[in-house]
């Protein structure tokens, strides 16, 4: 197979023709700035509202509850920090998982050092947050808890609806990173109890640098970016337009496929699963069996190491990851892994594949085919391997 097999779709996707086409007047025709106040302009400010109003369908929300931004990690940081800042008359205790993105994570980090408080919540070994330690977490102090609503690495989805109600009979604000589960499972923030909300476009089909942040009417928040009265004097800059009206197009073709997508998306996952499962030793699933998201597997393979696998994938052609792409560059093995209890020796021989609707079966078992002679080899070369074969025969 002389192509390319991209299965690297939770850490980007390819722009949808569709969405590219939504998107392409807002570079070189309808170019006015949505902020001035003449005609021309006013055409580039519709398309922004009618965006906004596709946004707020899927979710379940009011259109002025949407707030366009420049990306997941920036509605992350707006969420956790100026909650922290507006709240901190009432307290200063956050919680949060310990398996969040690094978005969350660093910028919870930060606050620590300003003088906040925050509690790490331990997940199970399927990465589901524990319940009742959240429940017990919780202070007089506690203003807010943020957990994702699935993850980036292992896919498990979290029990959004029943944090909701803890929080919301707490009087605890709640916010979610949904970057990996918007437009691939279904949200209602009224029926979840969510109070912010975080999403990316690049995630789904839709331009990158542009996010979004739901924001429940009647919770108090400052701005995040300062310098100008855009996005009802909450976050200042020019409107991206072209990645607005992107953002809205790649929503509502992700809501009208979004069953479809799912079912195809969930087959191919379980095929892919049993087969690796089935034909390759060694091997462990991480994340939920059943609990995660249609497009996400994730492997961790004994006797190897992450690194040469993948380099060896893309030597086939095949993009694939060995967790989130913002820690690509890390040589420490994931903080996710380390959190369901995986030992840092298996930790670091893992492999994140994820789909799409254009991934085909035929190249699921092409992949297959090729994993199982790549961990074959780099097994041969490793030395632990050489090691535990001994012991398993003397046994």
């Amino acid at each position: 197979m002389n192509q390319l097999i991209y299965l690297d779709n939770a850490a980007t996707t390819a722009l949808h023709p569709e969405v590219f086409q939504r998107m392409q007047p807002y570079f070189t025709e309808i170019y006015g700035n949505p902020s001035s106040i003449y005609s021309f302009s006013g055409k580039a400010k519709k398309a922004i509202e009618e965006a906004r109003c596709e946004v707020a369908a899927f979710l379940g929300a009011k259109e002025n509850e949407i707030y366009f931004t420049g990306g997941g990690s920036e509605s992350d940081n707006w969420a956790i920090k100026a909650t922290a800042f507006a709240y901190r008359n009432k307290g200063n205790h956050i919680i949060t998982s310990k398996i969040e993105h690094h978005a969350v994570l660093h910028t919870c980090e930060y606050l620590e050092k300003l003088g906040f408080e925050v509690s790490y919540i331990d997940v199970d070994e399927d990465g589901v947050i524990k319940l009742e330690e959240l429940k017990a977490a919780i202070r007089p102090t506690t203003i807010l808890i943020s957990v994702m609503f699935a993850n980036n690495e292992i896919g498990t989805i979290q029990p959004i609806k029943e944090i909701g109600e803890i929080a919301k009979e707490h009087k605890i604000l709640f916010h979610t990173d949904a970057v990996q589960a918007y437009g691939h499972l279904p949200i209602d923030v009224n029926e979840m109890n969510i109070d912010m909300l975080s999403a990316s476009g690049h995630k789904i089909n839709g331009p990158k640098g542009v996010g979004i942040m739901y924001l429940r009417n009647g919770v108090r928040m400052g701005s995040f970016v300062h310098g100008g009265a855009q996005e009802r004097n909450r976050r200042a800059g020019t409107h991206n337009t072209p990645g607005i009206v992107g953002f809205g197009a790649a929503t509502k073709l992700a809501k009208e496929t979004m069953e479809e997508r799912a079912e195809y998306e969930k087959n191919l996952r379980d095929y892919l699963m049993e087969r690796v499962m089935k034909e390759i030793p060694y091997v462990k699933l991480n994340g939920h069996s059943t609990l995660r998201l249609p497009n996400n597997a994730n492997f961790s393979f004994r006797f190897i190491e992450g690194e040469s696998l993948l380099i060896m994938l893309d030597q086939k052609g095949i993009c694939a990851s060995s967790g989130s792409a913002c820690t690509s560059g890390s040589l420490d093995p994931s903080h996710v892994l380390l959190s369901i209890g995986l030992p840092h020796e298996i930790a670091h021989g893992s492999l994140r594949i994820t789909l799409s609707k254009e991934t085909t079966r035929e190249e699921i078992d092409f992949v297959v085919e090729e994993l199982k002679k790549i961990i074959e080899r780099l097994r041969s070369m490793s030395p632990l391997y050489d090691d535990f074969l001994k012991e398993q025969s003397q046994k």
